[in-house]
């Protein structure tokens, strides 16, 4: 029997099978590696989108801001992503209600001399306390109101003191044509309501009580303004 030396061979064998686990590992390393990059690579083009989207939206505030349009500094939670960017843009745009109209602005002429001329029809018809609304044969201070006005096209509430809840308030110095006035009882310190009248300019009042029934008046230095107590424009 012949005998073999597998010495030589054993270790060329063994040297192969390690230089090609070498290699394998090599290449599994390269591709770590290549799939490392790649995604580093992904989150810097990320993180400079991001960035340069927030550059953007800075610019745009920047240019309103110098353009005089009002915005809310508030931070938006969601402000990373481009819908949420573009609400805040719109929320920056959005219109103010700066111009909202005052207590000191001036009615409708129009209407308060409406007001006047259906005022003045009743002249004369008798006041009467707690005037059924649907009757013109009689009135009573807020009922003569309430049917004039609604004779315009303004409704208002029953009572007097429910009209002087309505519109916008107004100080006696500002008191125009058509302005409701309202007035407390005569020598009462209460501010309880208990007349209404229509100021008709002119320092009179378009108004119904007692024995005159609808009729005019002075206002300024009598009685009635010593009981002032507030004025309302519901037109």
């Amino acid at each position: 029997m012949t005998k073999r030396n597998w010495k030589g061979t054993t270790t060329t064998v063994v040297a192969i099978l390690m230089g090609t686990s070498l290699l394998m590992n090599g290449q599994a390393y390269a591709a770590s590696e290549t799939s490392l990059t790649f995604t580093t690579t992904h989150n810097q083009d990320k993180q400079q989108k991001k960035h340069q989207n927030d550059l953007n939206l800075q610019q745009n505030i920047e240019e309103m801001v110098q353009d005089g349009t009002t915005f809310d500094p508030t931070p938006n939670m969601d402000s990373t992503t481009d819908n949420s960017q573009n609400k805040q843009l719109d929320a920056i745009t959005a219109p103010s209600d700066q111009n909202a109209t005052d207590s000191t602005s001036t009615p409708s002429s129009d209407i308060a001399d409406q007001v006047i001329a259906k005022g003045l029809e009743y002249k004369g018809v008798p006041y009467k306390y707690g005037s059924s609304k649907k009757t013109t044969r009689t009135f009573d201070c807020s009922s003569f109101t309430q049917r004039v006005f609604k004779e315009v096209g303004v409704n208002l509430p029953r009572d007097s003191r429910q009209q002087s809840k309505v519109g916008q308030k107004v100080s006696k110095d500002q008191l125009q044509k058509g302005d409701l006035v309202f007035f407390r009882s005569y020598g009462s310190s209460s501010s309880r309501i208990t007349h209404v009248a229509i100021y008709a300019g002119d320092n009179k009042l378009l108004h119904t009580y007692g024995k005159p029934g609808v009729t005019t008046t002075n206002f300024k230095g009598t009685s009635w303004e010593k009981r002032f107590e507030l004025g309302r424009r519901v037109i």
